[in-house]
């Protein structure tokens, strides 16, 4: 069976379902889960205008409450996107 490829921001898999977006691999230590709390329209099209930012411990035997290990809001994808990689990146290098 082939493996499934999926959009890449910096390297790191990108993977959308409805208004979550998950970034990072599901096989690392951490990823990043970003809920799009809120829409705006603009130029006919939905922008997301707030954005919730979750770094997750992949661990599954932790219980969901302590999978959670930081938690932020930001105005729009781009600032939200931002520092989900700043994030990322300390929590694989053991930088937290």
């Amino acid at each position: 069976m082939a493996e499934k490829e999926f959009f890449t921001f910096k390297g790191k898999p990108l993977v959308r379902c409805g208004d979550e977006i998950y970034y990072g691999n599901m096989e690392d230590e951490y990823v990043i889960r970003l809920q799009i709390k809120s829409k705006r329209e603009e130029n006919g099209m939905e922008i997301a205008d707030k954005v919730a930012v979750q770094l997750l411990c992949t661990d599954p035997d932790l219980s969901p409450r302590k999978q959670l290990v930081k938690t932020s809001e930001k105005k729009g994808l781009y600032l939200a996107m931002d520092i989900a990689d700043i994030w990322l990146e300390r929590a694989l290098a053991h930088k937290l």
